[in-house]
């Protein structure tokens, strides 16, 4: 029979805080919640594990809900992509305290104490993600994933409960534009997809490789892509390949969280946010996932 496992958390975690995250928009499919607890379903070699994760003071409770025991690779698979996810190796007292001192992050960050940068491990799913939200509004950017995730991806259920697992490359890779276009994407966003999808199947593109480097050539690497500009490179820097520096300054949300939370009429200029940014240095993409909770 499964056993549960408990995976130790951080003094700087609230579980409750993050599910709340996590629940923002009901057109996810890639996991469910209920009842205080999160589905989720991941690829492990051939196959898929499916489990719960509750929690309990102190730890993360994962309970598997596969029929067949687990083996000790998936446990081990599992528990990664959990730590992973939910940042959970991260020691975040020291944002805590330059955040404290802040202008900007000093009256947000009590307010969402233990919120964690959440992850998307798969690089690929991470840069589809990327592409799918430029230039939309965040709901319409979950639709469309949606779309993508139910037509092209595998459903799994257990019991009364479905999560759906994201698209593997080759599969898009040898799909027509057409294909995507049919979902009510743009021209460019479908190529730009099938595009990501043939470089990581053909393995000119993974996540060891870009991390091989530091920022700076993990960045040059992915604005090299066609269809993946400085946003994009710098969302997938910060939720997939977890550089702490990185910094999506052009941001339209960033820039209306900063000028939400000064109460100013005018949005901040790019040069500006670099002036008020200074002393995030390190810590710039935790201070952008927090202001952008202010306002997702």
């Amino acid at each position: 029979m499964n056993r549960t496992i408990r995976i130790p958390v951080p003094a700087e975690f609230d579980f409750s805080v993050n599910l709340d995250y996590l629940s923002r928009s009901p057109d996810e499919s890639l996991y469910r919640i209920r009842d205080g607890r999160l589905y989720k379903t991941i690829p492990v070699g051939s196959s898929a594990a499916f489990f719960e994760v509750g929690a309990e003071p102190g730890f993360l409770l994962v309970r598997p809900l596969d029929d067949e025991p687990w083996s000790g690779e998936i446990e081990r698979e599992v528990t990664a992509y959990t730590r992973e996810w939910f940042d959970l190796d991260n020691d975040l007292s020291p944002f805590y305290e330059l955040a404290s001192r802040d202008p900007i992050l000093h009256g947000i960050v009590p307010r969402l104490h233990g919120l964690r940068n959440m992850g998307i491990p798969d690089l690929f799913e991470a840069l589809c993600w990327g592409i799918i939200g430029q230039q939309i509004n965040l709901a319409f950017a979950y639709t469309l994933k949606r779309r993508f995730v139910e037509t092209f991806g595998r459903q799994v259920r257990r019991g009364d409960v479905d999560c759906w697992l994201f698209p593997e490359p080759r599969d898009i890779a040898g799909l027509d534009v057409g294909d995507i276009t049919a979902l009510k994407m743009t021209t460019k966003k479908a190529e730009y997809l099938i595009g990501v999808a043939r470089l990581i199947a053909d393995e000119e593109l993974g996540r060891e490789k870009l991390l091989e480097g530091d920022i700076r050539s993990a960045e040059k690497k992915l604005v090299s892509i066609r269809g993946i500009g400085p946003w994009t490179a710098n969302y997938v820097l910060m939720r997939c390949l977890r550089y702490p520096s990185a910094f999506p300054i052009d941001d339209v949300g960033l820039h209306n969280a900063i000028k939400a939370v000064l109460q100013e009429e005018q949005k901040p200029t790019v040069a500006r946010i670099k002036e008020l940014a200074v002393g995030w240095q390190g810590w710039e993409a935790y201070a952008t996932f927090y202001l952008w909770r202010v306002l997702y």
